[in-house]
């Protein structure tokens, strides 16, 4: 897991577009593994922090790759994330992100609606994607608001899960939880204006990352599961 966040950061750190932390070392002690890195000194965001963030994160975004995924797979959070080459966005996010997380939910025994749901959605994803072609641009892949801040040498992302994708699914994740504000969206979207539709796939791709919190935290975020999954196949 730390080698593949220290892979994901120096991805990032090649762009020149965005900072993050360096990372010092990578390695084991004993029965223990570790991540060395450089220590930020956090300060309150400003208004002007948030402008800068929004249109670094756009340049990141226009750094592209052929194919979607990834040379390695990572982790979001501690669950695993396979990022196996494709062409396909839609083949990659329903089989690689949404019916993952489905079936780990099965796993951890949420069945009934949920897996009814996901299903339905699985064969309607063609549908809703249909008119979308992103191209594969590099992601942080987990951007909520605890995974980036400001410095006095500017703003600064980390915990990243990289892949090449959608980049609408960085934004959607920025949404999700709070932490992003006007000044974020107004610059970003004056950077590199997002596709038309933007607003319902959101969802879709907040839909990953809340069941990814249902199968790490439990029932509390079923509901929101399931309120995701009713607006986008009903």
């Amino acid at each position: 897991m730390f080698e593949a966040e220290a892979a994901g950061l120096a991805e990032i750190a090649a762009t020149n577009t965005i900072r993050v932390p360096e990372v010092y070392d990578v390695g084991t002690r004993a029965d223990c593994a570790y991540i060395e890195m450089e220590r930020l000194q956090l300060r309150a965001t400003t208004a002007a922090d948030e402008t800068a963030a929004g249109e670094q994160l756009a340049a990141m975004h226009r750094v592209t790759a052929g194919r979607f995924g990834w040379h390695r797979d990572n982790t979001i959070g501690p669950t695993p994330q396979h990022n196996p080459a494709s062409d396909n966005w839609t083949e990659f996010y329903a089989e690689q992100r949404l019916k993952f997380q489905l079936d780990l939910a099965a796993d951890n025994g949420y069945h009934g609606e949920l897996q009814a749901g996901g299903a339905r959605l699985l064969d309607c994803l063609p549908i809703i994607l249909a008119e979308h072609q992103p191209v594969a641009s590099l992601l942080h892949g987990d951007l909520w608001g605890g995974n980036w801040g400001s410095t006095d040498n500017g703003v600064v992302i980390f915990d990243p899960a990289v892949y090449y994708g959608d980049r609408e699914t960085d934004i959607a994740m920025t949404r999700l939880f709070g932490g992003f504000g006007r000044n974020f969206y107004a610059a970003y979207e004056r950077a590199w204006p997002l596709a038309a539709g933007h607003e319902r796939r959101c969802a879709l791709y907040q839909l990953y990352h809340v069941l990814n919190h249902l199968n790490l935290f439990g029932s509390g975020y079923l509901g929101q599961s399931l309120a995701l999954l009713r607006q986008l196949v009903i």
